[in-house]
């Protein structure tokens, strides 16, 4: 679990209503979440019916967001998006719009200019820099469960010969191939590191991001292993290539040992915070540990423990997607009306319902409730290294490195190593509290130790045989 806790914008919503102000065109703000910086873009037009309008998120790489509904009476301005439930209200101001963006009773001001606004600047020291002393080339390979192609970048070692390849797989929520976030870019160091190393690389854009093919929205855990095993496929057609190895984050840590026990063509794994437990028990888990660090406290954090426990146990025992939206809705309704749900101030009932539902009632959650790594895991026999930090609240260590090692014994793999490294967060990078607002306040993208241990790992079982 990654991107799906931290990312804030997924999609936002729109326009209705003409007014004597003409206030159609671009608009542009940035927004301010945990101290990453994001840029956010309306594309306001006016039409014969009133107002419509798309939304733009470019440094999370989406473009074209639908707009459901909006006011415009002078000069107040009104955005709402029904799926998730977000809000912008605002009012117009000497060429400005002077606002408030609005999502799970969290506010944050947003204000909107004409003018556009340039892409943030981080100070990350280990982005790669040219020269970089190894190959580069831009793929595309084919998805024929899905029907999508996938796009990505390989780097290889200079020279001939025939090298070991690692692909990388991404966590949760729409990422581009180098996994960015909050100014990082994990997977860009990660391949770097390996390809200078001897290793070669593969990573790849998410179904629906940048050049890649397909819809994330509606796809599951399930779902994106098929793209990781398309890639592993393609790969096998190269003739440069000797062994094939996955290098999964978060989520992308337990898709690694799913194709891992479909595929005979994979011959190692490497977990980087991969999840042990099921799922409705790892979102518990880290719900709690989050909500600690944030300072709230304890008896309200055991009532949205509660709550959540409640909604899950719907999922695990409901029989498919539409029979748990239908019990989630009935159990929802009766905790708000009960008041176990509290209403934050300055959302609706109605908001908070719809965002409560379409953040549980989804294909992606509804699976990743219910699915257990270690039924995946019990069928690994290829040699795997399971890494994570002391201070990873997503992903914690103690709970998920047990059911790893269980599993693996159980599948009488002979070659695994559990590691936890002292003060790394999930991200892998050195921490004071491992709460994700910190994130993109940290310069260092991933840990050094972490890449030499998995670099030295890998060749031991590859390059030096």
């Amino acid at each position: 679990m990654m991107r799906r806790f931290v990312t804030v914008l997924l999609a936002l919503a729109a326009v209705a209503g003409l007014a004597a102000t003409d206030i159609s065109g671009s608009w542009n703000g940035m927004l301010d979440v945990g101290g990453q910086k994001i840029r956010v873009v309306f594309h306001i037009n006016a039409t014969e019916t009133g107002l419509t309008a798309t939304m733009d998120s470019p440094d999370q790489g989406a473009f074209g967001l639908p707009v459901a509904r909006t006011e415009f009476k002078d000069p107040k301005l009104e955005l709402v998006m029904d799926v998730p439930s977000i809000t912008y209200s605002g009012e117009l101001r000497e060429g400005m719009i002077v606002g408030t963006f609005k999502q799970a009773g969290m506010e944050f001001p947003l204000n909107l200019q004409r003018e556009a606004l340039e892409k943030p600047v981080y100070i990350r020291p280990q982005e790669p820099k040219e020269p970089f002393g190894y190959r580069i080339e831009e793929v595309l390979f084919s998805n024929p469960k899905a029907g999508i192609e996938l796009a990505g970048t390989l780097t290889l070692p200079q020279g001939e010969g025939v090298f070991p390849v690692v692909v990388l797989i991404s966590g949760s929520g729409p990422q581009n191939r180098d996994e960015e976030l909050m100014g990082h870019k994990p997977f860009w160091v990660i391949a770097d590191h390996l390809t200078r190393n001897g290793i070669a690389v593969l990573r790849y854009d998410d179904r629906g991001v940048d050049g890649s093919g397909g819809e994330t929205s509606t796809g599951t855990t399930y779902d994106f292993a098929t793209d990781a095993l398309a890639a592993v496929n393609y790969l096998k057609s190269r003739p440069e290539f000797s062994f094939i190895g996955l290098v999964g984050h978060s989520e992308g840590g337990i898709i690694a040992p799913i194709v891992a026990s479909q595929s005979d063509e994979v011959d190692f794994i490497v977990m980087l915070a991969g999840i042990g437990i099921r799922g409705d028990k790892l979102l518990q888990a880290q719900g709690e540990l989050i909500a600690q660090a944030s300072g709230m406290e304890k008896e309200e954090v055991n009532r949205i423990m509660e709550v959540n426990a409640g909604a899950f146990r719907l999922a695990l025992q409901a029989q498919d997607l539409a029979s748990f939206e239908t019990e989630l809705r009935a159990y929802l309704k009766e905790k708000m009306d009960d008041g176990t749900i509290e209403i934050p101030e300055g959302i609706t009932y109605d908001e908070l319902f719809r965002m409560q539902m379409d953040s549980v009632a989804n294909p992606w959650m509804y699976e990743f409730i219910r699915l257990d790594p270690a039924q995946w895991l019990k069928k690994v026999t290829c040699p795997v290294l399971a890494l994570n930090g002391s201070k990873d609240l997503q992903v914690p260590a103690k709970q998920n490195f047990p059911a790893i090692g269980e599993a693996l014994e159980e599948a009488g793999n002979k070659d695994y190593t559990l590691r936890e490294y002292p003060g790394l967060n999930h991200l892998f990078q050195e921490c004071e509290t491992g709460h994700p607002d910190e994130y993109a306040r940290i310069e260092q993208t991933f840990a050094p130790v972490v890449l030499d241990e998995m670099t030295a790992w890998i060749k031991a079982r590859t390059i030096q045989k």
